[in-house]
């Protein structure tokens, strides 16, 4: 056991290594604070893509997905599924808004109702719970793995995860982000292949795996064990994370092209769908093989110290932990991007001093990463944990996203009132049995409760009188304090215009 830990403990040294190497180089360029948070806005399509990609195959739909899988079989696919669709709809519905030069969701948010500061410092303060909620998932997820491969304290383990992506975000920033992720998204994909196929193959192919399934989680896609209503709102809940998360937010504002994000987000929606039956396969193999384990979570790292000897075991915990610092890196910048664009703002009513925005921001990272550990210590469960999350936080967000920027007579009252009105229905449906059985989990009710309220609120209240172009300049010449976004406009540089 000692020997198989120390090979664990050196393949995650030899990772994070890798990646600080990578971030060192990338710091060298790195000159300013639109350089740290937003990789200079030139992000190429393989960047945007395999980092997105790396993004999407986080924790929950890697550990968490196969735990689930685990318990409720072909159901497990359904994470990827709700992803994939929330990236297309994602493509569909914003990748536009690139053209604006925006730094945060916030930013973003304030436009489409006319510059308002109040939307602005309440989506701020969401996004920023949000961001540290997803971190705080990403740290849990990766601290049980690494405790139960290497008998390391859990607290401890969580301190590690956090140092791991911590220190190379902190020395490169968000273009250190999404090289390290590329990379480790390519040793994911390869890993949880070789994972799944490995563990079909000792179990004798889909009939031995079959045989260690109930009827209800071998039916399409799980619906009979999960129930159709509980079914349909895990894959929303997911499309809705992915639609109104900030990390993928940032990168369509980092991207060099409003092309660039259209083509990025195609190819990382597709491979993310196929990607959906690893963890369905890995976690239904591991039910057949070892059925009495007392925390689904674990069936990702039982099958990696079963089935393989140490350096396999040690390859594929690289690869779980890619699934954990691939996303937990993009919330930890996320996070920072919006603590010093907007959160600052909210607070002290000024912004940062562009001369001292980067060391501002490594700062700040610490922090973040701080309050993250205290939010992992939340729940038993990563995708119980997310779920909730989305359907608290998230949900109302979208909806007044969505009636922001396609509905003329929405006002800014109404969009608070969306946000409001879905926290408040996830909140009745959490906290009350029966409805959570009957729901599955909170995102339907939320966002029709959302969408209610954000219409006869902005119905009730007078429309909005700034014009969107006047939005606009407005949020350009407060955002030019940071000296970000002042020299993108419509997704080209402004001299070559």
């Amino acid at each position: 056991m000692i020997e198989s830990s120390m090979g664990y403990l050196v393949a995650l040294l030899a990772a994070v290594l890798l990646m600080l190497g990578i971030s060192w180089w990338v710091a060298r360029r790195t000159s300013s604070g639109e350089d740290f948070l937003l990789a200079g806005r030139k992000l190429s399509t393989p960047l945007v893509m395999g980092s997105t990609l790396a993004t999407l195959v986080g924790t929950g739909s890697s550990l968490g997905a196969v735990g689930f899988a685990y318990q409720n079989g072909w159901a497990g696919a359904l994470y990827g599924i709700g992803g994939a669709l929330g990236v297309f709809l994602l493509l569909w519905l914003f990748a536009d808004v690139r053209e604006h030069g925006f730094m945060t969701f916030a930013e973003e948010m304030s436009y489409y109702y006319g510059a308002s500061r109040a939307v602005k410092g309440v989506v701020a303060v969401l996004l920023f719970l949000a961001s540290v909620g997803w971190l705080g998932a990403h740290i849990m997820g990766g601290a049980m793995y690494l405790s139960f491969l290497t008998g390391m304290d859990e607290n401890l383990a969580k301190v590690v995860i956090a140092l791991g992506f911590g220190l190379y975000t902190v020395v490169g920033g968000y273009l250190a982000v999404v090289i390290t992720d590329a990379v480790q998204g390519t040793i994911l994909f390869l890993g949880f292949t070789i994972l799944a196929v490995l563990a079909l193959v000792t179990v004798g192919g889909f009939d031995g795996m079959r045989e260690g399934t109930s009827d209800e989680a071998a039916s399409l896609l799980g619906v009979e064990a999960l129930g159709p209503l509980p079914a349909l709102s895990l894959a929303v809940v997911i499309a809705v994370g992915v639609l109104a998360t900030p990390s993928y937010r940032q990168r369509i504002y980092s991207a060099a092209d409003v092309r660039t994000v259209r083509r990025s987000f195609l190819l990382a929606g597709v491979l993310f769908a196929v990607f959906s039956l690893l963890p369905a396969v890995a976690g239904m193999s591991a039910n057949a093989l070892a059925p009495g384990l007392e925390n689904p979570d674990m069936a990702f790292p039982y099958l990696a110290t079963t089935l393989f000897p140490v350096w396999v075991g040690a390859f594929l915990l690289v690869a779980g932990l890619s699934a954990t610092m691939s996303s937990g890196d993009s919330d930890a910048i996320v996070g920072v991007t919006i603590l010093m664009r907007d959160v600052s703002q909210v607070v002290t009513g000024r912004l940062p001093k562009a001369e001292r925005l980067v060391a501002h921001s490594r700062w700040a990272l610490g922090a973040v990463l701080l309050l993250a550990l205290v939010f992992a210590l939340l729940a038993t469960t990563i995708i119980g944990y997310i779920t909730m999350m989305i359907s608290t936080v998230l949900t109302g967000l979208l909806v007044a996203a969505v009636l922001g920027k396609f509905w003329p007579r929405a006002t800014w009252q109404g969009g608070i009132a969306a946000m409001a009105g879905g926290s408040a229905a996830a909140l009745v449906v959490n906290n009350v049995d029966a409805y959570s059985a009957f729901w599955g989990n909170a995102v339907l009710p939320s966002l029709g409760a959302a969408l209610v309220a954000g219409v006869v609120v902005s119905l009730l209240t007078p429309r909005t009188r700034v014009t969107r172009e006047e939005a606009l300049r407005r949020l350009a010449e407060e955002r030019s304090a940071l000296d970000v976004g002042t020299q993108v406009r419509g997704g080209e540089p402004a001299e070559e215009r």
